[in-house]
């Protein structure tokens, strides 16, 4: 795309000093100018041996301008809910703006939802974590129906039936957005609706009622969050006699619109691009999966990866801001140096970037994790991404409003693309088990599973040697913690033993200045309490990370 610079002589001024929004005037190839991603994607993906040609190639599809344009337009346009045609009767329709459906079949059709489950794949889930990350650069939102298509695919694998019929629509990469049953599609897209109104995080309080008919179920009751209503079909819980199930509830019939009614959108902070809603079931068709009163048990798988998801997320929504800040402060000019020189700002900039790789090296390696058959490193996934995600999306808010900062004034409007950050950056340690439900999580995984601590441990103790403040720290841990800690002190627990699983990862992934500077101000704590309070690490070391 050629590029004409618009008008820098003015009536009144000549405006100088003004840097272009970052890609605003050209492509930006995401991995090729990530060495981050690179180091920690190849990494991940040596294990399996596979190959980063599904990575680069989502690297410089959504770093193109007019992809960047269409998560502009994709905000900008919101989805909206359209409830009955002219006559009256129910429609239950959410349609959204052309942008929206080009991002969401860019991402589908490069095998988003499908890399990690087609057959001969190596490295699946570690090409869909980077995918994951590469797309929140671009526009959030459309990630939302991505992971749960994604991850949806294990858990139909309780009923063979519906497996066979939905699944190679969920995998084709093929991106069919019609109001059209299932059966007539080549590519079909998968939501979750679990939460209800009395219960929140305790889907075991749910009332919605599933009535047995032959072979279907009929649904009635309500759902307070419903995302990505336009899927073509969700996974959901009701109670029948045997107790709380999983259904799968197509969105459209043969011949009838199902009994599911939009009820609202939900008016977010952010991730506005994609729809959230309120719904209800209106004896709503509805096809089992897995036994009565094993809905917990069926839906954890789907839910395990999509926390692998969540916890991705915000090492792409750090590196979004972070590229943000470094090509302005590269590029402006204050007290005769460019900002990039000024020696504070480099400290707030490397402080921040710790941060960012830290989140990005452990991410990447609970994916690996995601694609091992070894029974330990799948103990090591149900463990690990619980801390990534808990972890990652504490540090996300802060780190986007100082990258923020970094452009001053400038940086707190929607000329640049941080107020969207931002407002995006509590969501994800929102869903799929907000702080304190990840917390209790891990807590219950410690006591009930041996085998993910003895793999955690093993990952801890690799690093060991390594670093003396890091050896130092473990054994703190250890002697703090020597059993599981009382409820009240689980967020102090799980923010440590995830920082120190960070540590682990930087001190054998990433160069020495790199992990030696996280450890010093994250673990032996030698650090103020802002970003940028440090002292004594090499910012040109870390800097480099940025690209």
């Amino acid at each position: 795309m050629t590029h004409t610079p618009p008008r820098a002589l003015l009536g009144t001024h000549e405006v100088t000093n003004q840097p272009d929004a970052y890609g605003a005037t050209e492509d930006v190839d995401l991995w090729a100018t990530d060495p981050a991603l690179r180091t920690h994607t190849k990494k991940s993906l040596a294990a399996s041996k596979g190959t980063t040609d599904a990575v680069e190639k989502y690297g410089k599809i959504m770093g193109t301008q007019s992809m960047r344009q269409a998560g502009i337009d994709a905000n900008r346009y919101l989805p909206e809910l359209v409830s009955f045609d002219s006559g009256g009767r129910r429609l239950d329709e959410v349609r959204f703006h052309p942008a929206y459906h080009q991002l969401l079949g860019a991402g589908i059709n490069a095998g988003f939802a499908a890399i990690a489950w087609e057959k001969g794949s190596k490295g699946g889930h570690t090409s869909h974590a980077a995918m994951v990350y590469l797309q929140q650069q671009s526009d959030p939102g459309v990630a939302c129906p991505m992971a749960m298509t994604y991850a949806a695919v294990p858990a139909l694998d309780d009923n063979p039936e519906i497996s066979d019929l939905w699944v190679p629509r969920l995998t084709s990469r093929h991106y069919d957005p019609s109001v059209t049953p299932v059966n007539r599609k080549k590519g079909a897209t998968l939501g979750m609706a679990m939460t209800e109104k009395q219960g929140g995080s305790d889907i075991r309080s749910n009332s919605t009622k599933a009535t047995e008919m032959g072979k279907y179920y009929r649904l009635s009751g309500h759902k307070w969050f419903c995302s990505a209503p336009m899927s073509d079909g969700f996974l959901t819980l009701a109670q029948t006699k045997g107790g709380l199930t999983c259904f799968l509830v197509p969105r459209w019939l043969e011949g009838e619109r199902n009994g599911i009614h939009v009820m609202a959108l939900k008016d977010k902070l952010g991730n506005r691009s994609n729809a959230s809603s309120e719904i209800e079931y209106h004896g709503a068709l509805a096809h089992r999966i897995g036994d009565e009163g094993a809905g917990v048990k069926t839906i954890i798988d789907m839910v395990h990866h999509t926390r692998l998801d969540t916890a991705m997320a915000p090492a792409g929504l750090m590196r979004a801001a972070l590229a943000s800040a470094h090509h302005w402060t590269k590029n402006r000019t204050t007290f005769q140096k460019k900002l990039i020189d000024q020696p504070l700002m480099r400290s707030v900039l490397a402080d921040l970037t710790l941060d960012w790789e830290g989140t990005l090296a452990l991410g990447m390696r609970v994916a690996q994790a995601f694609d091992s058959k070894s029974k330990s490193e799948r103990a090591f996934a149900r463990l690990a991404v619980a801390l990534a995600k808990y972890l990652g999306n504490k540090l996300a808010p802060n780190l986007i409003y100082e990258a923020m900062e970094c452009l001053g004034g400038m940086g707190y409007t929607e000329a640049t693309k941080l107020p969207l950050l931002y407002r995006e950056a509590p969501l994800n340690s929102i869903w799929e088990g907000s702080g304190n439900i990840i917390c209790l999580d891990i807590l219950r995984t410690l006591s009930r599973d041996s085998m993910a601590w003895v793999a955690v441990s093993d990952e801890l103790s690799r690093a060991a040697g390594g670093n003396r403040h890091y050896d130092n720290a473990l054994a703190a841990h250890m002697k703090r913690w020597p059993k599981l800690p009382d409820e009240s002190e689980a967020r102090w627990f799980v923010e440590n033993l995830a920082t120190l699983l960070t540590a682990s990862v930087l001190i054998q992934r990433a160069p020495n200045k790199v992990s030696d500077a996280y450890v010093k101000t994250r673990v032996a704590m030698v650090r103020g309490r802002t970003a940028g309070a440090i002292s004594g690490v090499d910012t040109v070391a870390i800097l480099k990370r940025l690209g």
